[in-house]
């Protein structure tokens, strides 16, 4: 029998800061988990456009976030914690919404694993549990995205030597450092634009809502400055690029999962003006940034069509599913 010593009092969230990532990161690999979400990078990244705040108990044993919408309503996050302790932080969150902030426990892109071990363990009783379908992650093999090796990748080793041809001598793969912000934050509004031009549309977010993506870009741009100007996090985070004459035409940001031996590419982008630059990028990424990762999580599609082809173009080998929980026949 485990010895908890925590309570819903003890229960306090804060602010998710930069050196949150780095102590904190240990602990979103406690236990089985194939999401994006499981490495802490994805969550820092979207920190203010969410409102990520988090919660470490019992000196480390378990992690809890905590979502904050424009609303104020408050939904949370399966338990960064051992398999075996899920139920357990499980029932103390729900406690904590329900005795605490006095609402239902709600959450959204709960990973399969912890969904599985939960229902298992009858954790899951009364709760409304629904696949949310646009959400699902798209889980790559490491080595075939490395060498696109195969006739089914034949289409993107043709982008890749148009590419090669086109610009030899003249592109060159290399990590990010701080010294490169300007050149970074420059070229992610250039693609903003070039975005917003054409016409974003709308996606499916966390709460199976559509939501306008360009406002999610606009969050996504400030959390990619704050990671990338934030010194500290260069010793974490895996960030490159590729240039072009000496300019950024292409970018990617990643974490790792260290107990799924998986690599998370949290964004690329680069100028669609040229061909093979994204499979450039893609490749020359993994290569130099993750060049041992069995697995690749190249994250979701918010059921945009566009980018579901896009990704399904590189024959993903499974799907890490997501799942929204809603708390059933709750009373204040």
């Amino acid at each position: 029998m485990q010895d908890y010593f925590n309570t819903v009092r003890d229960i306090s969230f804060h602010d998710l800061e930069a050196e949150d990532v780095v102590r904190l990161s240990h602990m979103f690999h406690l236990r089985p988990n194939k999401s994006c979400d499981s490495g802490p990078l994805c969550n820092y990244l979207y920190k203010d456009y969410y409102n990520v705040r988090f919660c470490s108990l019992d000196d480390g044993r378990a992690l809890l976030l905590q979502f904050v919408g424009p609303d104020g309503g408050c939904f949370g996050f399966p338990p960064h914690c051992r398999e075996e302790d899920l139920p357990h932080y499980f029932r103390l969150q729900e406690q904590y919404y329900n005795e605490v902030l006095g609402i239902p426990l709600v959450i959204y892109s709960a990973d399969e694993e912890a969904v599985t071990y939960l229902q298992a363990a009858g954790a899951l009783d009364v709760y409304e549990v629904q696949e949310s379908e646009d959400l699902k992650d798209y889980l790559y093999d490491g080595d075939a995205l490395r060498t696109l090796a195969g006739r089914k990748y034949s289409k993107k080793r043709n982008h890749l030597h148009k590419f090669e041809e086109a610009w030899s001598g003249r592109w060159e793969y290399r990590r990010i450092t701080p010294d490169d912000v300007d050149a970074v934050t420059a070229f992610l509004r250039r693609w903003m634009n070039e975005k917003e031009s054409k016409g974003a549309g709308t996606g499916i977010g966390e709460d199976a809502q559509s939501f306008d993506t360009m406002e999610e870009l606009e969050g996504e741009y400030r959390g990619i400055y704050k990671i990338i100007s934030t010194p500290l996090l260069f010793e974490y985070v895996r960030v490159g690029g590729i240039f072009i004459d000496g300019e950024l035409k292409a970018f990617s940001l990643g974490d790792w999962n260290p107990c799924e031996e998986m690599a998370i590419i949290n964004v690329e982008k680069a100028d669609a003006e040229i061909t093979g630059l994204y499979q450039a990028i893609n490749q020359q990424f993994l290569l130099h940034e993750y060049p041992d990762a069995k697995l690749v999580n190249r994250e979701d599609d918010v059921g945009i069509e566009g980018l579901r082809q896009s990704k399904l173009s590189y024959y993903p080998i499974g799907y890490e599913r997501k799942y929204s929980l809603k708390q059933k026949n709750f009373t204040p």
